[in-house]
């Protein structure tokens, strides 16, 4: 009896050892599995051969040109149809960012396999291409996670999508040790783009990159490509998301032959524009513009590419010494030119900086009393030189209160000009505005007025003092406007500079 007991438990001991055995997981399952994004595209979009692949990317980065770039590049907007079409335009814009230092890039782009409203994140831990894999950043992906529930994730939007997959071995041509964050963007609003914008402005680094892509024009004839392209391209470069909306309404409604849409990455591009406004990108650059037609040959019906830069302005803007005596003399000349044979005159620069968009103040003095001060508080199209000339002109001869200055009186004449950063609107005036810095624009109805930043200076003006006198003797209004909410109040910093 006692023997069959003994021997039941060693029955039972090494049952139970059996099934561990074989039921235990295996130490190589305990790990988490890592789950790799397949290429979808090779063989369609691009050469699925690595050898094929790797002698078309470098022919057409041998044929780019590598410009040379002051700043460095933090936002590329590029094409991203079939290498054979859009290939040659995406390369003249990666072909930047070889001997960056790069470690994080952040693609963008919109969705044309699935609908949904948000944005697409990848749970995959790495992507592959022909060229190998590249691991993706789900540190980061968890942080944007935690800035809005409309960023999530959603692998269905990655699987078979081209357009983040096709920028992929460009990026590991010209890179090295970089890590990805694939955004697919669902429904492409201004409030989407703000969203993201948002979230990205608060946790990119100076190591990130980020590539928006999108074609342009989809399917018009050749001729109306180039009008439609031009329109939209010109809108990207003002950095004004609302000239970019404002682009693609109007050349869509006017029913051209064959348009489908202007930009199939619209909200992926106003998610740029936004960002680079909240970064203080202002050097916005076209790199190359191509259509289909250049390449096939048929014009009848085209799709339009364009590689763009937006460059961070590591000097805060500021002139060059030979960059601010080119206004000056751009701006003498103007009023003399106009003076002797009453036309604007025609001007070239050489200067990058110069031929962006940028308000600014003509100050015409005369032993030091003023005779004339006119400008534009912010440009959205007209290049910085020649808002110059235009208000050169103009403070000579259009100021209402002073009499038109005579060529015989230039000789005599002062000039001064204030170059202004993008307006701001403040809350509190009286936290937000420094007093020798800021200038201040004022309107409430149909009434406003503006104060450079120097008129504090020059009249040894306090707060209250340059305040009370803007809103009294220049904008119209009660003294006390500024204080009490009714008025929109802007700032703005302007560099001073002159003949003296």
């Amino acid at each position: 009896m006692i023997k069959n007991f003994y021997l039941s438990i060693i029955i039972i001991f090494i049952a139970v050892l059996i099934l561990i055995f074989v039921f235990m997981p295996k130490k190589e399952s305990q790990k988490e599995k890592l789950e790799t994004r397949e290429p979808a595209v090779a063989g369609a979009f691009y050469p699925q051969d690595k050898k094929v692949l790797e002698n078309k990317i470098n022919n057409f980065l041998n044929k780019a040109e590598k410009i040379e770039l002051k700043e460095k590049l933090k936002i590329l907007i590029v094409p991203h149809a079939g290498y054979d079409y859009s290939g040659q335009v995406a390369a003249d814009g990666f072909k930047q960012l070889k001997g960056e230092d790069f470690n994080k890039v952040i693609l963008i782009g919109p969705s044309h396999t699935d609908w949904f409203n948000g944005f697409a994140l990848s749970q995959d831990d790495a992507w592959e291409t022909p060229l190998g894999k590249v691991g993706v950043d789900q540190e980061f992906n968890q942080k944007l996670i935690k800035e809005n529930n409309i960023i999530f994730y959603r692998n269905k939007a990655h699987l078979k999508e081209h357009d983040l997959e096709v920028e992929l071995p460009f990026l590991q041509t010209v890179l090295s040790n970089f890590k990805i964050v694939p955004i697919v963007m669902g429904e492409p609003t201004l409030e989407n783009a703000e969203i993201l914008a948002d979230a990205l402005a608060k946790n990119i680094d100076d190591k990130t990159l980020i590539i928006i892509s999108s074609d342009l024009s989809h399917y018009p004839p050749y001729k109306i490509a180039n009008q439609a392209d031009k329109e939209v391209i010109d809108a990207i470069l003002s950095g004004k998301v609302e000239n970019f909306e404002n682009a693609i309404k109007k050349l869509m409604s006017q029913d051209l032959e064959g348009l489908d849409t202007c930009a199939c990455g619209e909200g992926p591009i106003k998610t740029a524009l936004i960002l680079a406004k909240k970064l203080g990108l202002k050097d916005i650059k076209l790199l190359k513009y191509a259509n289909s037609g250049d390449v096939s040959g048929d014009k009848s019906k085209v799709v339009g590419y364009a590689s763009i830069v937006f460059l961070e302005n590591k000097n805060d803007g500021n002139l060059s010494n030979n960059e601010k005596k080119e206004l000056l003399k751009i701006a003498r000349e103007s009023i003399e030119i106009y003076l002797k044979k009453n036309k604007i005159p025609e001007l070239k620069v050489s200067s990058d900086k110069l031929k962006q968009p940028q308000g600014a103040f003509i100050t015409l003095k005369k032993d030091g009393q003023l005779k004339g001060c006119i400008g534009r508080i912010e440009e959205l199209k007209e290049p910085l030189y020649k808002v110059v000339s235009e208000m050169a002109i103009a403070a000579a001869t259009e100021h209402p209160r002073f009499y038109p200055i005579s060529l015989g009186e230039m000789k005599d004449i002062d000039i001064e000009i204030s170059v202004l950063s993008p307006l701001k609107k403040i809350k509190d005036p009286f936290k937000e505005i420094e007093i020798g810095k800021h200038g201040v624009l004022i309107k409430k109805g149909m009434r406003g007025g503006v104060f450079l930043p120097q008129v504090a200076t020059e009249e040894n003006w306090d707060l209250e003092e340059f305040m009370d006198n803007l809103c009294e003797h220049k904008a119209g209004l009660s003294k006390d406007d500024w204080k009490n909410g009714k008025a929109e109040i802007y700032v703005f910093s302007a560099e001073v500079f002159g003949e003296q």
